[in-house]
């Protein structure tokens, strides 16, 4: 019963919750992404290409022919697929600037922000008690002095 409590805590921690909100909020941004590069960035290559699906380049290992589409030759044997590579790779660069420009727009953020200059600590009464008598002592010892003279 112990470890159930132990566990309910490190579950409901603000960090544990942050960190599963940005997993999640990160998967629907990959497909965002993944969307992106294979539905619009990919056709146009594509295109330059020689108008073939980016995706279905590929070296046949196992002697397929190269006029089926990738599906059909794994099916039929080891393939290399370097388009699908290209493909995921391309995914992983976009993505990968997308949130480093996330990540400097928050550090921009951060350093804009003023930073309030610490309160100076409050002295105690008895130490400003002490201050002021020795100050008056001081005083009072020049005093002496100037009469001496």
């Amino acid at each position: 019963m112990a470890m159930m409590t132990e566990f309910k805590e490190f579950a409901m921690k603000g960090n544990v919750v942050d960190l599963a909100v940005g997993v999640i909020i990160g998967g629907a941004f990959g497909k965002i992404v993944d969307s992106l590069v294979q539905d619009v960035i990919m056709p146009p290559i594509g295109r330059i290409f020689g108008g073939l699906d980016f995706a279905n380049y590929y070296l046949p290992l196992n002697g397929q022919a190269t006029t089926m589409t990738l599906v059909e030759a794994k099916k039929a044997g080891a393939v290399l697929a370097y388009g699908n590579f290209l493909t995921i790779l391309l995914n992983f660069v976009i993505l990968a600037f997308i949130i480093f420009q996330m990540v400097r727009l928050m550090n921009k953020a951060r350093r804009s922000e003023p930073v309030a200059p610490a309160p100076a600590p409050v002295t105690p009464e008895d130490i400003v008690l002490l201050r002021e008598i020795r100050d008056s002592l001081q005083k009072n010892g020049q005093n002496s002095n100037d009469l001496a003279k």
